[in-house]
């Protein structure tokens, strides 16, 4: 039964119709990528689900209610650190928390050390690298309430080989403490190794054009990156995607 569903939504800007009858699902506790050309609506779609935009036409229904302009219902994480600078790690972690008056300091420094970040409770953010902040920004979104975790784009700004690492420990962290999950893309090898499924957007007046199923079995590692049936789906998805950008 689908727990987060877009009900034919449409978005406008001025004349710009960005989103055209928008519809599709999305299962409590799995992770969907969405992949699609640049200007698809991807960030729309979470502006939408996190109630900073309200569509035009449509519904957003979160286990069977309206949330249509509501705040409140999604964890975010953006591309760059959205820690607070003046608040050590622990204090940034455990902010969604506090908004809600709680505070569960034993279970933020458990994922503090399960990240290897226990040495930088106190440390403020310019203190830690890029991928260090990323992990304490995901390990605060885990902490929060809201059990739809929306993820744009977060290893985009990171090396490669940092990125790779924070695409493992991202999958240990969400095999521990399951949560739905939207991530946004464009790296069509990271969206096909963290997913359960990948939603593929058209261009303008986007729409779900495929859905492609991940039948990879879990917990992933990476000798699946160089698996010859991983190789053709991802190159398979790859001309799929040029397709639409044409």
């Amino acid at each position: 039964m689908s727990y987060l569903r877009f009900q034919n939504v449409t978005k406008r800007f001025g004349q710009n119709e960005v989103l055209k009858d928008l519809d599709f699902s999305i299962n409590k506790d799995e992770f969907v990528s969405i992949i699609g050309p640049s200007g698809s609506g991807k960030s729309t779609i979470f502006n939408l689900i996190g109630g900073i935009l309200s569509p035009d036409e449509g519904e957003i229904l979160l286990d069977g209610q309206c949330i249509n302009g509501k705040r409140g219902f999604i964890s975010y994480m953006p591309q760059t650190s959205s820690l607070f600078p003046w608040r050590t790690i622990l204090e940034n972690v455990l902010l969604g928390q506090e908004l809600q008056g709680k505070k569960e300091v034993k279970a933020a420094r458990e994922m503090l050390a399960i990240a290897g970040l226990s040495d930088y409770e106190n440390a403020y953010p310019h203190m830690l690298s890029g991928g260090m902040k990323q992990r304490a920004a995901f390990i605060r979104a885990l902490l929060s309430p809201q059990e739809v975790i929306c993820l744009d784009e977060p290893f985009s700004a990171l090396d490669e080989l940092t990125r790779f690492e924070m695409q493992k420990w991202l999958l240990e962290m969400w095999e521990s403490h399951r949560r739905t999950i939207l991530f946004i893309t464009h790296h069509i090898e990271e969206a096909l190794f963290l997913s359960d499924r990948v939603m593929m957007l058209s261009g303008k007046q986007a729409k779900v054009v495929s859905n492609i199923e991940v039948p990879f079995e879990r917990p992933r590692h990476e000798g699946i990156l160089l698996d010859e049936s991983f190789i053709q789906r991802k190159r398979d998805v790859y001309y799929q995607l040029v397709g639409e950008i044409k």
